[in-house]
């Protein structure tokens, strides 16, 4: 027994489909002398029959907390799915109770079992849990060729799949799925996305995807820069290139917050988002047409998680958690926004302001003087159509300000 197992009050135990007699001796000895047990009622039914008190998950897990927190001091085993701290409840323990406190004992998780079944190197597979999240996270992990594990929020989520892989042209995606792994009900069946039928499935399911190279079909790309069309907008964008330079000079690194002052459609957000899976982004626009266009986008290119302020700037910046990045898009000529934005960046947060017109440039200008970091003029040219030849047609110019707060 280790010096913090000897001190730790609550125990965390993984336990599968298998039950008990799967469980690793400590486990079970945790679990037998535990004075209360709290787990799903599935939990609590593969544990049993149970000597100690028991309570049942509530909706939300939350809610539960303070009632296992008032045993402190006392044996309190929870029950998990598979891994406690692989998309399980072992981080919301984290923040309530000191690890000394608490031991875990983790089961293979579902990823693991599903790997195991499959033959498939977890490692080079991407996981995503769509248990409890938004189904719209799936869109990004979407790429040529890829493996993807995928836990189910219930027995919908299967056949909402395979409609949204044909919808992208990814009909010849094959779809494995795996249902109550590890128990007696285990069972395994294929199909493709295209020719999906499977019915009564177990609301317990993972669902495994194989993905083809898909010639034609519709992959959101790694790099920024979506082309135009990915976005629903009434013309208040940020065109592909300068969005490309913009999020460039943005520069976002994992889990960090951007404010999108004057967002438009969202584009600029929403690519930020799709730069890292932990990234945040709060969108600020002051129309409520625009607010309800940010949300369509961001569901239809796999970021549902955006956070959307209606309200103008500098006021609606009230209050508002303290960003890493700031891109100000509408109202970079305005004295007060470009003054509330830098004074509330950290030490080495990056302020980043597009100006189309001169009056904004001027602005900008002053300050690159005043305060340092980058002024670049970004001009683009298309060609178009003239008569019967083709020539290049200038967009018009953008000034960008680009400085990182020492």
């Amino acid at each position: 027994m280790t010096a913090s197992s000897a001190k730790a009050w609550l125990t965390l135990v993984g336990i599968g489909e298998d039950g008990v007699t799967a469980l690793s001796p400590a486990a079970r000895a945790a679990l037998a002398q535990a004075r209360l047990v709290v787990g799903g009622a599935r939990h609590l039914a593969l544990a049993g029959p149970l000597e100690a008190e028991t309570i049942a998950w509530p909706s939300p897990l939350a809610a539960a907390i303070a009632a296992i927190l008032a045993r402190r001091g006392t044996p309190v085993c929870v029950l998990c799915s598979g891994d406690p701290f692989f998309y399980g409840a072992g981080s919301l323990f984290s923040a309530h109770v000191a690890p000394g406190e608490m031991q875990c004992f983790p089961a293979p998780s579902a990823f693991s079992l599903a790997a195991a079944r499959l033959n498939w190197s977890l490692q080079d597979c991407c996981l995503i849990s769509l248990h409890g999240r938004s189904f719209e996270r799936i869109i990004p992990a979407l790429q040529p060729r890829a493996r993807i594990l995928c836990l189910s929020w219930d027995d919908t989520t299967p056949p909402r799949l395979a409609a949204l892989l044909c919808a992208r042209g990814l009909g010849k995606t094959k779809m494995t799925v795996l249902e109550a792994m590890g128990g007696k009900r285990e069972r395994i069946r294929e199909t493709m996305a295209s020719n999906f039928d499977l019915q009564e499935i177990d609301s317990l399911n993972l669902v495994a995807l194989e993905l083809p190279a898909g010639s034609g079909a519709l992959f959101l790309p790694r790099s920024c820069g979506l082309a135009d069309n990915c976005f629903e907008t009434d013309g208040q964008l940020t065109k592909r290139e300068v969005r490309a330079i913009t999020l460039s000079s943005l520069a976002p690194r994992r889990g960090e917050l951007l404010w999108d002052v004057g967002a438009g459609c969202g584009s600029i957000a929403i690519e930020w988002l799709l730069a890292g899976p932990n990234n945040r982004a709060i969108a600020i626009e002051e129309r409520e047409d625009r607010v309800k266009m940010i949300k369509r986008n961001a569901a239809t290119l796999g970021v549902p998680q955006i956070e959307i302020v209606l309200g103008k700037a500098p006021g609606a910046l009230t209050n508002l958690p303290q960003p890493q990045a700031v891109f100000i898009g509408g109202g970079a000529g305005e004295a007060r926004l470009l003054d509330a934005a830098f004074a509330v960046l950290p030490a080495g947060g990056r302020l980043v302001a597009n100006a189309v017109t001169l009056e904004s440039e001027a602005e900008l200008l002053r300050r690159y003087v005043a305060q340092g970091g980058e002024l670049t003029r970004l001009e683009i040219s298309r060609a178009n159509a003239l008569g019967s030849f083709q020539a290049f047609r200038p967009a018009r110019p953008i000034t960008q300000w680009c400085i990182t707060k020492r």
